[in-house]
């Protein structure tokens, strides 16, 4: 296995728990009963642990916030244990605050796992905040580097109508232009 992936679909059965669910991490490794060895029990626990969640980890999906559940749907991803983890729009339903901490942990991640953690997002400043490198897709302009080059070579600039919505350069922001 070389990628593991978390989409934004929700969870097929919320009655499982946090454990249940990060043990399905771990399915592509077990023999056709599903049985879990000591290995696969302590790759989950240990998803369980980065992700923050030993306190919950008997609790239903069903009973957890949307930041908490998206939590659980990364520890499946850390679980199955592979390489390259991608996904799809992880801070989707959440406030600021946890869409602050959901890419701080993916970060975190990335960095104590050495994983390649690669997501898409609308999430463009918290992204030039938090990410090592981006890829802007724009149409046939599409561009690739740190955040620092891509605000230094003014990829943002153009990213969006300038009648509408402008970037600062200085701040990494974006505003509505009055």
């Amino acid at each position: 296995m070389n990628v593991s992936l978390v989409l934004t679909d929700q969870v097929a059965s919320k009655n499982l728990s946090v454990t249940e669910l990060v043990s399905l991490g771990r399915q592509p490794y077990t023999n056709w009963l599903g049985t879990l060895t000591m290995k696969d029990e302590a790759k989950i626990e240990s998803a369980i642990n980065m992700v923050d969640l030993v306190d919950l980890k008997n609790r239903k999906c069903y009973q957890l916030s949307d930041g908490q559940l998206q939590r659980a749907l990364i520890a499946r991803a850390l679980a199955q244990d592979t390489p390259i983890m991608l996904l799809d729009e992880p801070t989707t339903h959440l406030d600021l605050h946890h869409k602050a901490t959901v890419i701080k942990l993916l970060k975190s991640i990335a960095n104590k796992t050495n994983k390649t953690i690669l997501f898409t997002t609308h999430e463009i400043e918290l992204a030039i905040q938090m990410c090592d490198k981006m890829l802007i897709l724009k149409k046939n302009n599409n561009q690739f580097g740190t955040p620092e080059s891509l605000i230094t070579n003014a990829h943002f600039d153009n990213l969006f109508p300038s009648e509408t919505i402008v970037f600062d350069s200085k701040t990494a922001s974006f505003r509505v232009k009055k």
